[in-house]
């Protein structure tokens, strides 16, 4: 070994407290253990009635569901995995004993209660103990395009600047394996990887924080490497419809009531209707709710079909309607018909998507599964028309595709009431 190594020392991530098995088996202990204990000091003989053990079984599976949701979700980038702990154990928790409810199974709702509110406080304090103890800490090899990742906030980059500095405990080594690095610095890297440090190439750990997948050029795999799930795409396709038709009996009242506040509003139809392209680049028709003036008429196509910030078209109610998302609705029919998901890329009009093909190598590629009425782009990034920032869009959109999975799903229904609830970016 070279005697004029230099070891860098960063703390040691491995802290007791960031460890799987002891938030889990604290978890258990908290959350299970003890209100079962507390129960059984009042009644000794509750512990063993059929009610109590069918109880405990079920709240160590909704615990375990609910801390599984909750790790899962936190790796996705721009996470903040202590805002999901409620919505994902009150969602396990939820199907769990709503699947004993229906099955008519007689349980303990002082457990459930008690165990539920315990396994959120647990893994809350966990999240406020460890926020220090676990920074993203990240040494980077000069050479190549690596200097853009100083502007991807939330990690502590360390910069090697010779061969011969060794970080300790750094989550991992960054590189851009595309350039033309010297055989020393090759000679480090392959070192780096020998003792168990993970080494990761520029795009894939941008893409990994920044929730954008940015392709500038074919190569051998690129397409392959982001084709999505084809198996959850079918189920997730079945699941769309069960759950858009049980929404649409259920809105039904509600839906005819918004329609008639529109034709009172401002003259014209309710429904706006629109050619789009759709699920491997088939022009469908999409369903709306209308939120401008009819009578407001653009003469550029392409103008009338983009939405300005402030835009003089829409209506009072209509302001509302895209705020709170609920302009949306119609296209539950679209969902039903096969030709949109609840998730997926926005669906532009036909004559925008067809300027964006022309400007925007790949565009088309993201017709590759079914546009949505909320996406990974659009709870990020919010409504957006000029060629500059669609592209920026479509990296979000490929990221989608990409890491195409249930989880992901789950992450933008959560972050999709967010922006109901706050109207992010709306026009």
């Amino acid at each position: 070994m070279n005697m004029n190594v230099r070891f860098i020392n960063l703390p040691n991530q491995r802290h007791l407290l960031l460890q799987m098995r002891f938030q889990l088996a604290g978890g258990l202990a908290f959350a299970v253990l003890i209100p079962a204990l507390i129960r059984s000091s009042v009644d000794p003989g509750v512990i063993y009635s059929s009610n109590m053990q069918i109880t405990i079984v079920a709240v160590v599976i909704a615990h375990l569901t609910g801390y599984l949701l909750y790790r899962r979700i936190g790796t996705f980038p721009g996470v903040a995995a202590a805002g999901y702990i409620l919505p994902t154990f009150a969602l396990a928790y939820g199907l769990v004993f709503l699947t004993i409810f229906f099955l008519r199974i007689d349980y303990s709702r002082f457990q459930v209660a008690a165990s539920f509110v315990q396994s959120t406080f647990w893994y809350f304090a966990l999240s406020v103990a460890t926020r220090r103890l676990d920074p993203y800490q990240l040494a980077v090899i000069p050479g190549g395009n690596v200097d853009r990742l100083e502007n991807i906030p939330g990690v502590s980059w360390h910069w090697i600047r010779s061969s011969n500095e060794i970080v300790e405990h750094a989550s991992g080594v960054v590189a851009d394996l595309r350039a033309d690095l010297s055989n020393e610095w090759e000679r480090y890297i392959a070192d780096r990887a020998l003792s168990g440090t993970p080494v990761y190439h520029t795009k894939q750990i941008s893409e990994s924080l920044t929730g954008r997948v940015e392709i500038e050029h074919l190569s051998e795999n690129t397409l392959g490497s982001i084709n999505p799930n084809q198996a959850y795409l079918k189920v997730k396709q079945a699941l769309d419809w069960i759950a858009a038709l049980a929404v649409l009996i259920l809105l039904s009242p509600a839906l005819l009531l918004v329609a008639a506040l529109i034709r009172l509003d401002s003259p014209g139809p309710a429904l706006f209707r629109q050619q789009r392209m759709g699920y491997r680049g088939k022009v469908y028709q999409v369903y709306k709710f209308r939120t401008m003036r009819t009578s407001a008429h653009v003469a550029d196509e392409k103008e009338q079909a983009i939405t300005k910030a402030g835009d003089a078209r829409i209506t009072g109610l209509g302001r509302f309607l895209r705020k709170s998302r609920i302009d949306e609705l119609p296209q539950l029919v679209n969902i039903l018909r096969g030709e949109m998901s609840w998730i997926g890329p926005r669906p532009e009009a036909l004559v925008l998507s067809r300027w964006y093909e022309a400007e925007l190598p790949f565009y088309r590629y993201r017709h590759i599964v079914r546009p949505g009425i909320t996406g990974w782009a659009q709870v990020n990034q919010g409504h957006v028309a000029a060629v500059g920032e669609v592209l920026e869009k479509l990296h979000y959109d490929f990221y989608y595709i990409k890491n195409f999975s249930p989880w992901l799903d789950l992450l933008i229904v959560f972050r999709t009431v967010r922006t109901v609830l706050t109207g992010f970016g709306a026009r």
